[in-house]
């Protein structure tokens, strides 16, 4: 049998529900040994619903526990920093939802934490464990479209819901934080570069305050990127990498169906999509696939998919976001 990390989940929050503790209890090398919340029923209740061996009150009371090696970290943005901090000073290894941080400063304190303290510590970008991005980057090496050009996406969903955490602006809301972050991060991925200047165009809610749509232009040394992201329009989610060539088109980027193929599109002469190929990538759960190459990560000493230099990098776009909203032009990433 191979040897499991076991790991503690960090709230009760619907995300560890619905998708990380049914995918992780499915890895190779990880084991969901405890959940907590701040009330005790609901942390038993989640327990007994997915067999998890132990249930605590309180988070604190969890990261005490030395039979946990890891903690995954659903919670609202606003509280990732400060959860991640507590975590790792316990001795626990973390993997923490996107976006780790809100601030570059937020990002080096991390970064010189882990480092102290010993123990790895990831942001939970599940997109870079699904074998498609790995598909697509051996395109990109095989020269398949030529030069690239430029790349156009976007993300978007639909909530009003007041009590939603995405339309709360003092947890870190908002659709550039919460799923615009993704067309980002897979652009810097599958380049690897990272970003020099922006220009966001954003929608501000006037409920909320949060950017409910945005739609961004984003340079890169290589090529630019443009898509658009909200949390208030019809569910979309696609990306293009287009080159002198051929196109690259994902239809089902940031979150394919776990029991579903998916498919990247190579297309060559794109006005009528006369010579397309298709690559099939079999069924798999990213959100498993994550959890195990975290884990496996720590049992081998090796360094993590998505580290914490990432939420540094990331934390500098955010910001420059942040600068382009309010002087209503480019902002360079510094």
């Amino acid at each position: 049998m191979e040897k499991k990390i076991n790991w503690g989940i960090l709230s009760t929050a619907q995300i560890g529900l619905n998708k990380i503790i049914p995918a992780m209890q499915k890895g190779k090398y990880s084991n969901v040994y405890a959940i907590c919340s701040r009330d005790l029923k609901k942390a038993r209740a989640a327990a007994e619903q997915f067999g998890i061996p132990k249930a605590y009150g309180s988070y604190e009371e969890l990261l005490e526990d030395d039979d946990i090696q890891a903690v995954y970290i659903p919670l609202p943005n606003h509280l990732h920093y400060e959860w991640t901090v507590k975590a790792m000073k316990a001795g626990k290894h973390v993997l923490c939802e996107k976006p780790l941080v809100l601030s570059v400063k937020e990002a080096e304190k991390l970064i010189a934490l882990r480092d102290s303290c010993g123990v790895k510590a990831g942001e939970a970008f599940m997109v870079a464990s699904h074998p498609q991005w790995s598909g697509v980057k051996r395109l990109f090496k095989d020269g398949t479209i030529g030069t690239l050009r430029t790349i156009q996406g976007g993300f978007c969903f639909y909530t009003d819901d007041p009590a939603n955490i995405r339309n709360i602006k003092e947890f870190g809301g908002g659709a550039i934080f919460d799923v615009g972050c993704y067309p980002l991060m897979v652009s810097r991925m599958i380049l690897g570069e990272e970003p020099v200047r922006l220009l966001v165009n954003a929608d501000i809610d006037p409920r909320f305050g949060t950017d409910r749509s945005a739609s961004l232009i984003v340079e890169f040394p290589s090529c630019t990127l443009s898509y658009v992201t909200s949390t208030q329009m019809a569910p979309f989610q696609h990306m293009s990498f287009i080159g002198t060539e051929r196109v690259i088109d994902i239809p089902q980027p940031f979150n394919p169906p776990s029991d579903e193929k998916t498919r990247i599109f190579v297309t060559e002469g794109a006005l009528g999509y006369e010579e397309t190929s298709e690559i099939v990538i079999p069924p798999c759960d990213h959100y498993t696939l994550q959890g195990d190459e975290f884990s496996k990560a720590i049992l081998e000493d090796t360094k993590e998919t998505v580290p914490l230099e990432n939420a540094l990098a990331m934390a500098r776009v955010y910001e420059a976001v942040v600068r382009s909203i309010t002087v209503h032009g480019w902002a360079d990433v510094q």
